[in-house]
Formats: structure tokens, C-alpha cells, sequence
């Protein structure tokens, strides 16, 4: 199998995730069956939502870059980023080694629209929004963005799961917002941001719904197969 090289740490605890993913993806019979990754697992990347909101933060596209090239050395085949709001700065992970790039984005897309989806309702950080990385993706598949129209309180959950509280209180909240997602007439829900990834019991069954983390595996152990 080929080896997939991971821009991991954003944020930690959603990288471990995306790996149990993958080997769950994996009928194995034993370790040698299972997707070979080297995982970069950098929590020292700059933060994309002093970046793409606050205006104050580092350019995080330097350090992506350069985790890229760490992975190309180290003997990756392929790259994917288990980080929807640092695909803005995609074109940096791309530009940086020859490999072909897992792009989560482009991936999604595409499964939405397989599956019917037309008005997405966007489980995602603030800074997804603003930095408009969904945008063009979308629009290749005639896919309509809905999004809350005060997500202040989507960016606390998503804060407070990096600080580690704990996800069982948080749940009810997500289900809240999920709610007025679909009171805004979304007919497909989304989870675009990889920390709310570790929260998906919250969302309402009656709602078809799709996590960005989901279709990311999905090509992962495609292309390690391939």
C-alpha cells in the first residue's frame, strides 16, 4: 500500500480521530493490512482564527508548507490536511512538493452532491465562512452554503472543545445550532470543522447529515489501496 502523509495538529485531539478512522476503514486480518501514515502532528501551527477573524495572527502558510516538504522527506505519497479552515491555505500545501494533495474540500463537495444535497447547512467555524474556502467547491456542484446568522456561539463550542471540556455537556448546544440550521431551511447538514467531528451524536437523526473528516478517510484509504 501507499503511504499518506498527514498536516496533523489542528487540532490534536481531531488528528487522532481522522487516524481511527482510517484503521477502522480497514477490514484488517493483521497490522500489515492496515493504511501506513506518517502523521506530522504540529499544535504549533498558527492559529487560523487569529489569522482569517481577528486579523492578528501569523500566516500559517509558511509552517504548512514546510510540514509538507518534512512529510515528502519522510517518504509520504500523498498529503491530506484534517483541517477544514486551514484549506485556505491550500495552494501552500500544494505548491510545496510534488505530491498529489487529498484536498478535504473538493471531496466533500462532491459527496454532497452524490448524495442530493442542495441548501448545506454549515456546522463550521467562523473563519471557514469568512476565508470563503467552501466556496468554489460549492459552486462546482450547484451546492448552496447556509449558514448560521450568528455563529458566535458554534466558535465557543468549537473553542471550548479545544480547551478540552467536556463534550457531553457541550452536545445539547450543537444540537441547538444544528436546529437552526435547518429552521434556515438547510436540507443537508455538515460538519466542517474537525473538532465538531468528535461531536456528531449530537446531531438530529432526522436530518441527513455528512462530516467533512468522513470523506477525507474515505479517499485516504482509497489512494493507500490504489
Amino acid at each position: 500500500m501507499k503511504t499518506v502523509g498527514i498536516l496533523g495538529g489542528m487540532g490534536p485531539e481531531a488528528t487522532i480521530l481522522l487516524m481511527q478512522k482510517v484503521m477502522a476503514a480497514v477490514p484488517a486480518r493483521d497490522d500489515a493490512d492496515h493504511v501506513p501514515l506518517i502523521v506530522h502532528q504540529n499544535p504549533q501551527v498558527p492559529s487560523r482564527i487569529k489569522a482569517l477573524i481577528e486579523g492578528t495572527g501569523e500566516d500559517p502558510g509558511p509552517t504548512l508548507a514546510r510540514m509538507a516538504r518534512d512529510l515528502h522527506a519522510a517518504g509520504a505519497q500523498a498529503l491530506a490536511m484534517p483541517c477544514n479552515t486551514a484549506h485556505h491555505y491550500a495552494p501552500a500545501v500544494a505548491g510545496a512538493t510534488p505530491l498529489p494533495f487529498l484536498n478535504m474540500l473538493d471531496l466533500t463537495a462532491a459527496s454532497l452532491a452524490a448524495q442530493g444535497a442542495r441548501r448545506v447547512g454549515m456546522l463550521a467555524s467562523p473563519a471557514t465562512r469568512l476565508a470563503g474556502v467552501f466556496d468554489a467547491p460549492f459552486a462546482a456542484h450547484g451546492l448552496t452554503p447556509v449558514f448560521l446568522s450568528d455563529d458566535g456561539d458554534l466558535l465557543d463550542i468549537i473553542r471550548a472543545v479545544k480547551a478540552g471540556q467536556g463534550i457531553a455537556k457541550l452536545g445539547p448546544r450543537l444540537t441547538a445550532e444544528a436546529g437552526t440550521l435547518v429552521g434556515q431551511g438547510a436540507d443537508h447538514l455538515l460538519v466542517a470543522c474537525t473538532e465538531l467531528s468528535l461531536m456528531t451524536a449530537a446531531l438530529p437523526d432526522a436530518v441527513p447529515q455528512t462530516d467533512s473528516l468522513d470523506c477525507l478517510t474515505t479517499a485516504i484509504v482509497a489512494f493507500a489501496k490504489g
